[in-house]
């Protein structure tokens, strides 16, 4: 630092101000232009760590997310990235599966390299992790799915009303005898939707509906929850999945059979995840807004870091029917 205040002809605090990008407005231009030349010139960055040290942050932020290859994270990420970036931040991403003892042990080594909070796309309804980011005193935030007590904040989508708009559209199309494949139930995910799907059927006064519950939300899994459902219950023109994924494991059990989406079974997905509008059929869903849930719980996130900020608050954004070809008139 001293080397770069001695080419660029100004004090190291000057220097030291115009680096740290917090600080920069309080340097006039001309002289933050000179510093960051004499920077490059002489190879100089600010060491991170040794600024953590001085400093007790590290500008760093955790992710954790269950499978870095579904593709429904991808927006999340980058909404989170997008409004992190702009505040001066930097996201390290680690896929830990629904292994507690794995999703633990990472956030565990998070902490240790000074992370100054953590995004939690993992938990389940009663979750250890939120136990232990509130016994570190780490500021985290959920995204996507909730706890049952709200210990902590969290961004979710409204999975009681969208399950309920995905049933109705399918009785607006004359559909009587409706199925539901559920998602996992210690998910806030599939415990709500599954709660949707029942109020709308009550509501609805429908007779005629079944429901088999997935264990995992993968394509394997919905195709054996879809033959669980043909196999007892036959006669059901429509079903509402709980995740898009699960949806196009229903195709897979209706090809298997000969029959075929929507003309023997309408479907209806749930996420409107990247390439819904180009598998075959073309997948009705409900969309969410999962970059803007990435970013708002990004936001929640430096709140609670820069402001001391422990108050929890529960963002849950609305979901919009997406009509495509997967579902027809009975």
């Amino acid at each position: 630092m001293a080397q770069v205040a001695g080419l660029a002809g100004v004090h190291a605090s000057t220097v030291s101000r115009a680096l740290n990008p917090e600080t920069r407005s309080m340097v006039v231009p001309e002289v933050v232009d000179k510093v960051l030349e004499a920077a490059k010139s002489l190879g100089y960055r600010v060491d991170p760590i040794a600024k953590s040290l001085r400093t007790g942050r590290s500008r760093m932020i955790g992710v954790l997310i269950p499978d870095i290859s579904n593709t429904l994270f991808a927006p999340i990420l980058s909404g989170i990235n997008d409004f992190l970036n702009d505040t001066g931040y930097s996201v390290i991403v680690a896929e830990v599966g629904n292994d507690v003892a794995k999703q633990l042990e990472l956030a565990d080594r998070l902490v240790a390299h000074r992370i100054d909070g953590l995004v939690l796309g993992t938990v389940s309804r009663k979750d250890p992790i939120v136990d232990f980011c509130l016994d570190q005193s780490v500021p985290a935030v959920l995204v996507n799915r909730a706890e049952t007590s709200s210990r902590l904040s969290a961004v979710i989508s409204d999975d009681l009303a969208s399950m309920q708009l995905a049933v109705e559209h399918l009785y607006e199309l004359g559909h009587r005898r409706i199925g539901h494949i559920a998602g996992p139930p210690e998910h806030s995910t599939g415990y709500l939707r599954r709660r949707g799907f029942e109020f709308a059927a009550s509501h609805l006064e429908l007779k005629n509906t079944a429901c088999e519950v997935a264990s995992a939300y993968t394509r394997s899994e919905g195709a054996a929850a879809m033959d669980r459902l043909l196999d007892q219950y036959p006669d059901i023109t429509g079903v509402a999945a709980a995740n898009d994924l699960l949806a196009l494991g229903a195709y897979d059990a209706l090809a298997a059979r000969g029959l075929s989406c929507p003309d023997d079974i309408s479907i209806v997905g749930h996420n409107d995840m990247p390439l819904m509008d180009i598998v075959h059929p073309p997948l009705t869903t409900m969309r969410i807004g999962h970059r803007e849930m990435g970013r708002q719980a990004a936001e929640l996130l430096q709140q609670a870091i820069e402001r001391r900020d422990r108050s929890c608050r529960n963002i849950v954004l609305p979901a919009q029917l997406v009509v495509r070809n997967s579902t027809a008139r009975v």
